[in-house]
């Protein structure tokens, strides 16, 4: 089965899906648009690149204060979390979902996958 199927299996998960690094394909399954799934890959890719950056950044100032290489990233609204490792993004509903499930089961994954931004 699918990463993507496996997010979409757990409870909250609203949608979920796949980006290319380069930022020219996508794919997901749940409830958006194409539209706003394209929009939701553009702004995790964007936010991957600089989550990199500054993980690698700080990663120069204390080589073993381990947050470099950046394995993913998560942000909380008041609605809805984003969460993202490697290449994968999920859209979790907060009143049903729960943000250590959906991450313990994206680690578990995409343990094998590699960080490098191609």
């Amino acid at each position: 089965m699918s990463v993507v199927a496996e997010l979409m299996r757990l409870p909250g998960v609203v949608a979920a899906g796949e980006y290319s690094y380069r930022g020219d394909r996508y794919s997901y399954q749940g409830q958006m648009s194409d539209e706003m799934a394209r929009m939701a890959s553009i702004m995790c890719r964007a936010t991957s690149l600089g989550v990199n950056m500054e993980c690698n950044m700080l990663g120069t100032l204390c080589e073993d204060c381990g947050l470099a290489p950046a394995r993913g990233w998560a942000v909380r609204g008041p609605r809805f979390t984003v969460c993202v490792m490697s290449n994968v993004f999920c859209f979790i509903d907060n009143e049903t979902g729960s943000l250590n499930d959906t991450l313990h089961t994206m680690l578990d994954e995409l343990k094998d996958r590699t960080n490098e931004l191609v």
